[in-house]
């Protein structure tokens, strides 16, 4: 195992695994949040289900919490290592005629949301986790209610955290416009599938983080009093 991290196909293998993965989660995140816009019931239910159920806490978290540490450092890791192989003189050699900006930055893309996921953890999970584990509080209500859509609506009533998150999902969509097709190649993807990995990669780093800036800037407008 040692071995095949320490190759560079290795390291882009496990790099790709982690970012399907991550996508996934994206989806499913995205379809749970939504809900908010047309159902706080159905959005209250589903929070208290996926926040109570044992095998998405005590399974499903600790793999997405390793997977997203481990794709960051990894990637810093790739980046570290194509850096040395190309050397700088290559890297200032007419990069914009060799490679669109999302390949060129995704280090910096990632930078930014990695701060995001630490401000979305401190925002919600933190919170969630104290309750439920520190308070011992399962219940998920607050004045005789589910508190998940009052939690969510609350958050977005500051604009500088609205504006964080819509930057964010700009940068994520950027990310995954390259990240996408990439993920793929590593895998061994043919050259015949390029071209409709590439539309279907670029549909997904449009809507997905299109979805989120929409539920964001919809509670920010619609809830703000």
């Amino acid at each position: 195992m040692g071995g095949f991290f320490k190759s560079s196909i290795g390291r882009k293998v496990a790099m790709a695994l982690s970012a399907f993965f991550l996508m996934f989660f994206l989806l499913q995140h995205l379809f749970i949040n939504m809900l908010s816009v047309f159902s706080p019931d159905a959005f209250n239910e589903v929070s208290h289900f996926m926040g109570t159920n044992p095998l998405v806490q005590y399974a499903l978290q600790p793999v997405l919490i390793f997977a997203v540490v481990f794709h960051f450092v990894m990637g810093f890791i790739l980046e570290l290592k194509n850096k040395k192989a190309n050397g700088v003189a290559y890297a200032r050699n007419n990069g914009a005629a060799n490679s669109t900006w999302s390949s060129r930055n995704m280090i910096y893309s990632g930078l930014v949301i990695l701060a995001f996921i630490v401000l979305h953890f401190i925002d919600f999970w933190i919170p969630e986790i104290n309750t439920k584990y520190i308070v011992g509080d399962m219940s998920g209500l607050h004045n005789g209610e589910f508190r998940y859509y009052h939690e969510l609506v609350e958050k977005f009533q500051n604009p500088l955290r609205v504006g964080a998150y819509v930057i964010s999902f700009v940068l994520l969509g950027l990310h995954l416009a390259h990240g996408f097709t990439s993920a793929f190649q590593s895998m061994g993807s043919t050259a015949g599938r390029k071209k409709n990995l590439q539309v279907f990669g670029k549909a997904y780093s449009i809507i997905v983080p299109l979805g989120f800036v929409i539920i964001a800037l919809f509670h920010h407008l619609i809830n703000n009093h």
